[in-house]
């Protein structure tokens, strides 16, 4: 039998999100019951239950994409600028213009096949600071 992992715990910033949203979806579920309710007794009550219950259901979906952002952001810090995960880095680096060859005219003989030079930059200059 495997031991069960140990969840690692949430952050901060995504934890007070997610009570923030919890409290949210609480005050829309009793706009939710108010309204209701009202409108069985045919109350006045009734309008401003509706518009609670549309700020609730406005500010529990804006609790829910800080959530997500909020997880996202948390997500990056943990992992930096230098990991091994499978998307860091994916994008190499554009080659210069000045090594890329210039598209052949419609038309034009082919060339027979060279190999094309990698480009390497010359030794730094004086008075430039370098990376």
């Amino acid at each position: 039998m495997s031991l069960p992992r140990r969840r690692r715990r949430l952050p901060d910033e995504v934890r007070h999100a997610a009570v923030r949203a919890v409290l949210c979806l609480a005050f829309t579920l009793v706009g939710v019951v108010v309204a209701t309710l009202a409108s069985y007794a045919s109350s006045w009550l009734m309008t401003p239950a509706l518009l609670a219950m549309g700020l609730g259901v406005f500010g529990t979906m804006w609790c829910l994409l800080e959530i997500l952002i909020s997880r996202q952001i948390a997500a990056q810090r943990m992992r930096g600028p230098n990991s091994a995960y499978p998307m860091a880095g994916s994008r190499a680096a554009p080659e210069p213009l000045a090594a890329r060859p210039l598209p052949r005219p419609v038309g034009a003989p082919q060339q027979p096949y060279q190999q094309r030079q990698s480009y390497r930059p010359g030794p730094p200059q004086r008075g430039v600071p370098t990376r």
